[in-house]
């Protein structure tokens, strides 16, 4: 299908970064990258590439045995040699570290990324019997606190979609006409985003052929490369329909980006970091304490959908979760709602 031309543009550019990667490591990286090729994305192997070469130039930087190394000195026999102490010092290193003459932080989820990529290295090597031993078995690994997960309340939503339809009133000159320039397409994006719970790579790879106005539906092309129809409501469909119908029939679309549904000033197709910029502005003029994403668009729908149905299995199917304790964990959790009511349950004077 000719949606799919998207993904395999990315797929193919992820392809060539990828192995743009491989060049900065040990040549016999190779070996596990090839192995792990069939069971991950390539944006996952990617991240892994990523935080292997962290770990490569830790060891270049911090362990006197390898400071006269270059990466293409390492050989997967130097694996033996690291203890588990080395990997304790590595966690401690990832804290905060320099690279490219700019300090790098981790937050837990990053310590935890990362050593679970080395942990997927060491075994595969241990596995295939070309080292003796796994340290990264004798480390614990990092503790992660689960953080609250930040959503948009009923009002939030009405509040946001009100301002993106009429927030350009008090606007003047090059900002009005942008405004109205966007408008549309913006509340086309936002209830969408809110009203299907797809992700924002689902999003920008859409094309026109695959909105389905007689059934309320959307094709999609998921994690995985699984293809999907997600169904939408009236909602949806106006603001689709009057996106379509207005500011997207106007536009002469650069050469190859034709098919596409939404596009960027440039008339090209709109990328990810777009609809999370636009989303981050239209919010923060809603919820100024809250950092709304693409993301939190999508909890904010899986939220709605579990207070509705109370069926966690539907909410899994629908966003498109192949594990219902990822949805369980996210969605079945106590809202703000609640705790608000809580508040007002303890008197402190009568």
């Amino acid at each position: 299908m000719k949606s799919k031309t998207y993904y395999d543009e990315l797929t193919a550019k992820q392809t060539i970064k990828l192995r743009e990667l491989l060049r900065t490591l040990p040549p016999f990286a190779k070996e596990f990258f090839r192995a792990i090729d069939s069971t991950t994305q390539v944006r996952t192997r990617i991240a892994y590439a990523y935080d292997l070469r962290v770990f490569f130039h830790f060891l270049m930087d911090e362990n006197p045995a390898y400071r006269n190394y270059d990466i293409t000195d390492f050989k997967v026999s130097d694996l033996d040699h690291i203890e588990s102490v080395d990997l304790e010092e590595y966690m401690e290193y990832l804290k905060v570290y320099e690279a490219d003459e700019k300090h790098m932080q981790n937050t837990e989820r990053g310590v935890f990324r990362k050593m679970s990529a080395l942990r997927s290295f060491y075994a595969y090597f241990y596995k295939r019997q070309l080292i003796e031993k796994n340290p990264t078995l004798l480390v614990d690994m990092p503790k992660i606190h689960e953080k609250e997960i930040i959503r948009l309340e009923a009002d939030e939503v009405a509040s946001l979609l009100d301002f993106i339809e009429h927030g350009g009133g008090q606007l003047t000159g090059q900002k009005r006409a942008y405004y109205e320039k966007t408008k549309e397409r913006d509340l086309a994006i936002i209830t969408l985003l809110l009203g299907t719970g797809i992700r924002v790579s689902e999003l920008v790879g859409l094309n026109i052929q695959d909105v389905d106005f007689r059934n309320n539906g959307i094709h999609v092309i998921r994690k995985g490369r699984k293809e999907m129809t997600v169904y939408f409501g009236d909602e949806v469909a106006d603001a689709l329909e009057q996106y379509m119908d207005g500011t997207r029939s106007k536009i002469v679309p650069k050469e190859g980006h034709e098919n596409a549904l939404f596009y960027s000033m440039q008339r090209k197709r709109i990328g990810v970091q777009a609809v999370q910029n636009l989303v981050k502005k239209y919010a923060k003029e809603v919820t100024p304490l809250k950092k709304i994403t693409p993301h939190k668009l999508r909890s904010t729908y899986g939220t709605a959908l579990y207070q509705e149905t109370d069926d966690i299995y539907l909410v899994a199917e629908v966003l498109g979760h192949s594990d219902v304790n990822t949805t369980r964990k996210h969605y079945a959790a106590m809202s703000d709602t609640r705790r608000r009511q809580a508040a007002n349950k303890v008197k402190l004077r009568e």
